[in-house]
């Protein structure tokens, strides 16, 4: 491959066009390429201690060699460097830092030359087009791509986009799918990674996104922005669940989706090999929406618990198995598409465990305050359940109660104090038994009965405390009825009162953050 005279000069850039064109990458990157090859022969020919630059006009196709030198005063490198004076005789504007370009006479690439310069060439039209393939793929991450099993690995099914190959990885295929060369592949392109060995594309037929762009195409109200896909969420090939709300009263968004006679979901099933569709129409109150979600188990009574993110749903006896599904698909789904922790009971479950409850709230009543069973069943039926409960309620509250009076509520509420108090003493006596220090008895982070709790699973001081994990202090306290966080900012809380952390700095207030950007005119 002799650049200089094998090719002619406008032939040589018909053929960067060509190969340009084929690749997909642009001519400028071709020449570039080609200016490295021929800058990489040329420093074989002149000497690697030469800074050599070939260029090729862009218009004419001709090639150029200068050796590059630097303007310097004295001069220390004669091969990368030239005296002021000599630079100035060739440019009077010359100053030392400036560099100037030498000619150098053209090189005829031998065999061997034109055999490297060829490999450079390749592999910088390689890299090219595997950055063109990046770049057009990186921003198409979330669409439906079409293209041809080119091969089947390992149960991986490889496919030819067109410009580029992609991978359906085992995991991302539907169960009992079989592909074969020729075939042609519609899935979701989730994933673009930039590797040495190019970009690695990932499509798949088992992402949610998949099911949703499907619909997408299928039905115009979602394309056009009328109808909106909320949720998603499938157990792939088997069943699945999408949640859609209508941004235009007049439009029913389940009815739209199911289409003429089922027309549009049963497009969407066919491509997915079967798979039923559950439509359900979004809701921003999570109990309806999670009542939805289960369908077509009928639901009696939901009880939230948002600091949990968990929900607990009454059904009747005879619904219980739907509702939960073959093997636990209905709630898995309905809490995936949600984002809710479900819990399923059954009304007989439900009723059972409320009047268990009832029984052990009554005798613990009974007991704490040495109370008749009437009076125990009547604070229990008003939403009483502690006696801290009882203890701090205002007395007029208290007397409130159907069949009690201001006598019965003070009563009520000296006792509950003085077994208050009798708890609080037996802990302290409990607590100078363990040996339990000053400095963990007075931390004001968590209860007596905690405190105790640790003592007795020899955590006694506040250094011993500091001195655990989070996970180990929810393990030794599980009734203390902390999570994660909690037990982090208390453990946190305790370094620094003993100086092993320096305390974090407290984020600005809004109104210091407002005075600290000008005044507060903008609140």
């Amino acid at each position: 491959m002799d650049m200089s005279s094998s090719l002619g000069r406008a032939e040589v850039l018909r053929v960067v066009e060509a190969v340009a064109q084929e690749k997909g990458i642009s001519t400028d990157e071709v020449l570039e390429a080609m200016e490295q090859a021929y800058q990489t022969a040329a420093r074989r020919t002149y000497g690697a201690e030469h800074e050599i630059v070939a260029e090729i006009d862009r218009r004419t196709g001709e090639h150029r060699l200068y050796r590059e030198l630097e303007v310097a005063d004295p001069v220390e490198d004669y091969n990368r460097q030239i005296g002021l004076e000599d630079a100035q005789m060739r440019n009077p504007a010359a100053q030392v830092g400036d560099h100037i370009l030498d000619p150098l006479p053209p090189i005829d690439l031998g065999r061997i030359a034109a055999q490297s310069a060829k490999q450079v060439i390749v592999q910088r039209v390689r890299e090219a087009e595997r950055e063109r393939q990046y770049n057009e793929y990186k921003d198409r991450i979330g669409e439906v791509v079409v293209g041809e099993v080119k091969r089947v690995e390992h149960g991986n099914v490889l496919v030819d986009l067109g410009r580029a190959e992609a991978i359906v990885r085992r995991d991302d295929l539907i169960p009992r799918e079989l592909f074969r060369p020729k075939d042609r592949v519609r899935a979701y392109l989730y994933d673009v990674r930039h590797e040495l060995r190019g970009p690695q594309i990932f499509i798949s037929r088992t992402h949610p996104g998949f099911m949703e762009r499907l619909f997408d195409q299928e039905v115009p109200e979602i394309y056009d922005g009328i109808i909106e896909i909320k949720a998603c969420a499938r157990d792939p090939g088997s069943r699945a669940k999408i949640a859609v709300i209508s941004k235009d009263s007049g439009i029913d968004p389940v009815g739209a989706c199911v289409g003429m006679r089922g027309s549009r979901v049963q497009a969407v099933v066919q491509e997915l090999g079967g798979e039923k569709v559950d439509i359900i129409p979004w809701s921003p109150d999570p109990a309806t929406f999670v009542v939805n979600a289960l369908a077509p188990a009928e639901v009696s009574k939901v009880v939230l618990d948002p600091d949990a993110k968990r929900i607990e749903v009454i059904v009747p006896d005879q619904q219980q198995h739907i509702a939960i599904g073959r093997r636990g698909q209905n709630v898995r789904l309905a809490s995936q598409l949600t984002g809710w922790d479900i819990d399923i009971v059954s009304d007989t479950d439900d009723r059972e465990r409320r009047q268990r409850e009832f029984r052990e709230l009554t005798e613990m009543f009974m007991d704490a305050l040495n109370v008749e069973e009437v009076i125990a069943q009547l604070l229990v039926t008003e939403g009483f359940a502690s006696i801290q409960h009882v203890a701090f309620t205002e007395t007029e509250e208290l007397a409130g109660v159907e069949g009690f009076d201001e006598e019965i509520a003070e009563a009520l509420k000296e006792r509950a104090q003085a077994y208050l108090d009798e708890v609080e003493q037996n802990l302290r006596a409990e607590a100078a038994e363990l040996g339990i220090a000053e400095d963990l008895l007075g931390y004001d982070g968590l209860q007596l009965a905690t405190i105790v709790e640790l003592g007795r699973k020899d955590i006694k001081s506040l250094e011993d405390l500091a001195d655990l994990a989070a996970d180990e202090f929810i393990e030794l306290v599980p009734d203390a009825g902390l999570d994660g966080d909690d037990a982090g900012a208390v453990i946190m809380d305790a370094r620094v009162r003993l100086g092993w952390i320096e305390a974090p700095e407290p984020e600005p207030a809004d109104e210091e953050l407002v005075e600290a950007e000008g005044g507060s005119d903008h609140r």
